[in-house]
């Protein structure tokens, strides 16, 4: 029998509606916010074209991946109660491409984090 464990985070995609209470949220600048999250983490969306070249040395992390750094260290360092998921909450289609970007393209990110 073989066995598979992968203890990244999760991240479920929801809209604010169906956010269970006292989650972690990632939420994108201006989406609704649900009542009763545990933390709210936000982030904006990055711009389209930030360098018209596009070369890796001039490019900034990615928002999201940023974000999801600042939520696990909070928790790493008791600023942040325990979670065992991340609900992100976007309200663009940049919104959504981005948190996609980070958990398919960002190394720290994907070390820490998954698409749920």
């Amino acid at each position: 029998m073989s066995w598979s464990l992968d203890a990244r985070t999760p991240v479920h995609a929801l809209d604010a509606a169906e956010c269970p209470p006292g989650a972690v949220v990632l939420a994108e600048d201006g989406a609704p916010l649900p009542a009763g999250a545990a933390r709210v983490e936000r982030f904006a969306a990055p711009p389209v074209g930030a360098h018209p070249i596009g070369c890796a040395c001039c490019q900034p992390r990615n928002p999201v991946a940023i974000a999801l750094d600042r939520l696990f260290l909070a928790r790493t360092r008791g600023d942040a109660p325990w979670f065992n998921e991340v609900i992100a909450i976007t309200r663009s289609e940049a919104g959504r491409q981005a948190l996609a970007a980070s958990l398919e393209g960002d190394s720290v990110t994907q070390a820490r984090f998954r698409a749920g």
